[in-house]
């Protein structure tokens, strides 16, 4: 994906100041002495830069600063120019637009500007010129020795990462021919590498010989060395320090000899811009051979192309269908089901869908506008002609139109979702009044008072609540506040954080006023209970009315027996119970008569469970 000039500009200043970081730690790290001298010489560079990028500006593609003569490859070494004080500097010079005199009057005529420049800084400055159309035919003639130089040159100046572009690829390069001479062909540089232009990334492209491979498939060789070659990348981009993305291609030399009889177009640009940083007579030939004309495709690549286009656009035409058909209907069906779950509706159908948010939110809540209907009418109808076969092609114009309906559409159904929350988050209060209510009823049941009135229920809580039973008298605040709540929000003045303060009191109301019930009753049980024990078995008997629940093993307490208590305490009509009948009779349970345990009671234990019984206190 391409970047944005934003981005662009973020990664390049991120490279900046990556590289002005590792320069001052490997500035930090020499001896003081040498680390005045590399400064000194740093401010020539720098002025002798500036002076001529005012004199040429845009031609100017890169400055480096050379190792001694005597470091430099042998074929590229001047034994005359070995002067151990002299500063080599080589500027590239950008000449592709250069009509107005010859390409070597070019060179000498910069060179000779130059070298006035760097004689007013430094006697020592050397400054040589190379125009990128040298270097061109010095790569086209096989003469890679300049690269060589470039690549052990110090960028002082490098706009469009040409020389480091060099330099990653010649150090990849030497490692590749290292392990796969036998194998490489041609290592070309593609891209804007060498049309002076800015670039995102390093393209290098490399074509493996497969013509004598029998000991596996040609596919696999390739996969072999790409994985190998590719990791190679990565180490020489580790090792140069350029942070440039480095994308090596591999072909096999069958599958390329195929590309450029069928007319490949990526095949053909790669020939005719592409430039060999090493060849074994392979790429050169075919690109001198493209040049004059005598690669041409053949019948049946022309054919291929021109149904290549028909498909290609019949294609398209699905595509725009497809985005009508099923994007377009489906991004706006499945946020309108959600609205309408959300308002808690169970999953409707895509044909209850419309019936529905028309019926609920345009006439019934009166939330939405009718409008909006009828756009969610307009793309289901598209989508169900185009599914039907009624419709089999759209246009861009009418996709267009469709696209800013179901925008549109889209950002209402967000705030629609918003209305719904804030309706179900206020009417929530009622269920919260409620509530409360309820189960403050069903607190004054259990003290014996029923059929309560809603205007005696604050002072019958206030009395027989929170005088007799302790609660504390928080919760009475809380139950008014609750009902306060309940008119503000039937008056339409509650706030939604009011609301959620409200709704949040009165769930803690609910929750203490059953945890006291539910104590109260356990209390009351208590005392309505008679433990046994026979041998090494517990068991109960509890007594909450006329009538006895008896679980033999308090261990299974699904295996209960109930029996009616005569007169004379006895247990008679015993059968099996259901713990069901048992929370019955508990429910109903509000103040346990005082009861008394008969001699009857025991016998008619000892003969359900046994003569060796006890009673445990």
């Amino acid at each position: 994906m391409a970047k944005t000039p934003k981005q662009e500009k973020k990664q390049a200043n991120t490279e900046q100041k990556a590289a002005k970081e590792q320069e001052q730690a490997l500035l930090a790290s020499l001896p003081p002495e040498m680390q005045e001298k590399m400064k000194a010489l740093k401010d020539k560079m720098d002025l002798f830069t500036k002076k001529i990028l005012e004199k040429f500006d845009k031609y100017i593609t890169g400055v480096a600063l050379l190792p001694p003569e005597k470091m430099l490859p042998a074929e590229v070494r001047d034994e005359k120019k070995d002067d151990p004080n002299k500063i080599n500097v080589l500027v590239l010079v950008d000449d592709s637009d250069s009509k107005k005199m010859p390409k070597q009057e070019l060179a000498n005529k910069l060179n000779q500007i130059t070298n006035t420049i760097a004689k007013e800084i430094d006697e020592n400055i050397s400054p040589e010129i190379l125009l990128a159309s040298e270097l061109k035919e010095s790569c086209f003639d096989a003469k890679y020795e300049v690269l060589k130089m470039i690549a052990m040159a110090a960028p002082v100046y490098d706009p469009t990462d040409m020389i480091a572009a060099i330099k990653i690829s010649e150090v990849h390069k030497s490692m590749v021919l290292k392990k796969f001479e036998k194998y490489i062909v041609s290592y070309v540089a593609a891209g804007s590498l060498f049309r002076g232009e800015k670039s995102n990334d390093i393209d290098i492209y490399i074509v493996i010989d497969d013509t004598d491979v029998k000991k596996m498939p040609r596919a696999e060789l390739k996969d072999k060395l790409r994985a190998i070659i590719v990791g190679m990348g990565f180490d020489a981009a580790r090792i140069t320090g350029v942070r440039k993305q480095f994308h090596v291609q591999t072909y096999i030399l069958t599958d390329f000899w195929d590309s450029v009889k069928d007319a490949n177009p990526v095949i053909y640009t790669f020939l005719r811009d592409g430039v060999p940083l090493y060849d074994r007579g392979v790429f050169m030939p075919w690109k001198l051979l493209l040049q004059m004309g005598r690669i041409r495709p053949s019948p049946e690549a022309i054919d291929m192309s021109m149904d290549i286009g028909e498909k290609l656009v019949q294609r398209a035409k699905h595509k725009l269908l497809s985005i009508l058909g099923e994007d377009l209907y489906y991004s706006i069906l499945n946020p309108t089901q959600a609205a309408l779950m959300l308002y808690g509706l169970p999953p409707p159908t895509p044909k209850e869908t419309i019936q529905l948010l028309d019926d609920i939110f345009v006439k019934k809540e009166k939330m939405l506008e009718k409008k909006y209907i009828d756009i969610l009418e307009k793309i289901r109808t598209a989508y169900k002609n185009i599914e039907h076969g009624k419709v089999t092609s759209v246009t861009g114009k009418e996709i267009d139109d469709l696209l800013n309906d179901a925008e549109d559409y889209l950002k209402r159904i967000k705030k629609l979702f918003k209305q719904i929350e804030e309706k179900a988050e206020k009417e929530g209060i009622l269920d919260v009044y409620d509530s409360c209510i309820a189960v403050t009823r069903d607190l004054l049941a259990e003290k014996g008072v029923k059929a309560v009135e809603d205007k005696d229920i604050y002072s019958l809580f206030k009395s027989k609540l929170v005088a007799e039973d302790k609660v504390p008298e928080k919760f009475l605040r809380v139950l008014k506040d609750v009902e306060k709540a309940k008119d503000d929000f039937l008056a339409g003045k509650i706030s939604r954080q009011e609301a959620q303060k409200v709704k949040k009191d009165g769930r803690l109301f609910i929750k203490t006023m059953v945890e006291h019930m539910q104590r109260k009753k356990s209390i009351e049980i208590e005392r309505v209970k008679i433990r046994f024990k026979y041998g090494d078995i517990v068991g109960e008997m509890i007594i909450p009315d006329d009538k006895a629940f008896i679980i033999k093993d308090s261990e299974k307490r699904d295996d209960m027996l109930i029996a009616d208590v005569n007169k004379d305490g006895g247990l008679e009509n015993i059968k099996p119970a259901a713990p069901e009948e048992l929370e019955k009779h508990i429910s109903k349970l509000v103040s346990p008569k005082r009861m008394f345990i008969r001699e009857r009671l025991f016998e008619d234990l000892r003969t359900l469970v046994g003569k060796d019984i006890e009673i445990m206190l």
